[in-house]
């Protein structure tokens, strides 16, 4: 069974708290999922840094 991460982030665009799942297998990548309360496309990429921790960066569509 995958670990799946829950990690609270705030929409670019209406600014509300949502959470996304994150499973281990999407570090290194950038994808794009809809925000749940306002629809619009955020851009999310996952990194970790040197003490293997979650970096999550999230972007409004024009900055991707």
């Amino acid at each position: 069974m995958e670990f799946l991460h829950e990690e609270k982030i705030h929409c670019p665009y209406c600014n509300e708290q949502i959470v996304i799942l994150i499973d281990k297998e999407d570090l290194e990548h950038e994808y794009v999922d809809d925000c749940s309360v306002c629809c619009r496309p955020i851009s999310i990429q996952i990194s970790s840094d040197d003490n293997d921790e979650l970096l999550v960066t999230v972007r409004d569509e024009d900055e991707a």
